[in-house]
């Protein structure tokens, strides 16, 4: 009987593997993932993967006048559940990479460079190789470098079969070139840009409504949809950096907003300066189906729907309306749907800095 009250007699040594952290795997999946990082690379990284920091030659910066670098941190949020039910691990990483680098390229700075942290219960190696899988194919699709990360194991605090996924990126702008609030002027377009879906918010919303509510599995057949309830949830967000880019080179832009967490309305009212007002004209497009399903499955009101989702909408770009043609021609170039979904006016009493009117589309 162990001298210890209450501790049971054992005849093993403890080890960091009968306490739940398998080192062995752990380099398993570092190796796995290697060839996707390869693939994720710019120029001005140096060194490999393995090493304690990523490095990158800021040296590249010397061609600036007065260069601002732009940093952004986020993750997939609960988004990562429908993924871990499907047992699919490579699109995740997209969603990563477009949460933290359109954050980035709203300010017109060109993104660098990428850092990813994968917590999980167990260290699978080939579901780690998978998540790093897409998030090197985002960094590609954003122009930027996957320059490192850590995989943490957590044996206790999460499941087997749990994880979560964080990321933090660094880009790069003029100082002369920065966009924003200030920019903007009366008379000014607002132009919008198709989301593929719902992106990577209001999951916890959505999971409530079809999971709680609706009572669905993720292989249902939804029709209205074309495929299925699962497919459908775990369609990656798009990432619209490279294309916010060719537009600031292609005309004249005032300022971008990433339509995430809390609706179209909100987050365009972050780049909208005291005195002006942003009017969205609801009739201009049609949400797509997912989003009158939530609404319809779960009773949700059009304002929480708003205040939830993006409604259609992943970026907006404000451009004087003499660039509007210019603009339109440079999404559609590039495969983005766009059109002009409103105006910069004055700022009434009592309004706030954006709102949306009318009735959507049918």
């Amino acid at each position: 009987m162990s001298e210890t009250t209450g501790a049971p007699a054992t005849t093993s040594a403890a080890s960091y593997k009968t306490a739940g952290v398998d080192i062995e795997a752990g380099d398993l999946a570092v190796e796995m993932m290697k060839k996707w990082v390869k693939k994720a690379q710019r120029p001005e990284v140096l060194g490999g993967l393995g090493g304690f920091a990523g490095l990158f030659d800021a040296s590249a910066l010397k061609r600036y006048e007065r260069p601002l670098l732009a940093s952004a941190t986020d993750g997939v949020g609960t988004k990562v559940d429908i993924a871990r039910q499907l047992g699919v691990y490579d699109t995740i990483g997209h969603d990563l990479v477009a949460m933290v680098m359109d954050d980035i390229v709203v300010c017109g700075a060109e993104p660098l460079f990428m850092t990813d942290y994968l917590c999980v219960g167990k260290v699978h190696p080939e579901r780690i190789a998978a998540l790093v899988k897409g998030i090197a194919e985002g960094c590609v699709l954003a122009g930027c470098a996957l320059v490192g990360g850590e995989t943490a194991e957590h044996p206790g605090l999460l499941g087997a079969d749990d994880f979560d996924v964080a990321g933090a990126g660094t880009g790069v702008v003029e100082a002369d070139r920065l966009l924003g609030a200030e920019r903007i002027r009366k008379g000014d377009a607002v132009i919008a840009m198709a989301s593929s879906g719902l992106h990577s918010n209001g999951y916890s919303l959505v999971r409530h409504v079809v999971f709680d509510r609706a009572g669905w599995s993720l292989d249902r057949e939804v029709a209205e949809l074309g495929r299925t309830l699962g497919e459908e949830l775990l369609e990656p967000t798009r990432i619209y950096s490279l294309d916010c880019l060719a537009l600031t080179r292609t005309t004249e832009v005032h300022a971008f907003s990433h339509i995430t967490g809390g609706g179209l309305a909100a987050n365009l009212a972050r780049v909208v300066p005291d005195g002006l007002h942003a009017v969205v004209d609801r009739t201009t497009w049609a949400p797509g189906a997912v989003f009158d399903l939530v609404g319809t499955a779960g009773r949700v009101e059009r304002l929480e729907l708003e205040k939830t989702l993006n409604m259609g909408v992943g970026m907006i770009a404000i451009v004087p309306a003499e660039s509007v043609d210019a603009a339109l021609t440079t999404l559609a170039d590039r495969g983005v749907d766009a059109w002009v979904a409103g105006e910069i006016t004055d700022r009434a009493e009592h309004t706030t800095g954006a709102a949306l009117t009318g009735d959507y589309a049918k």
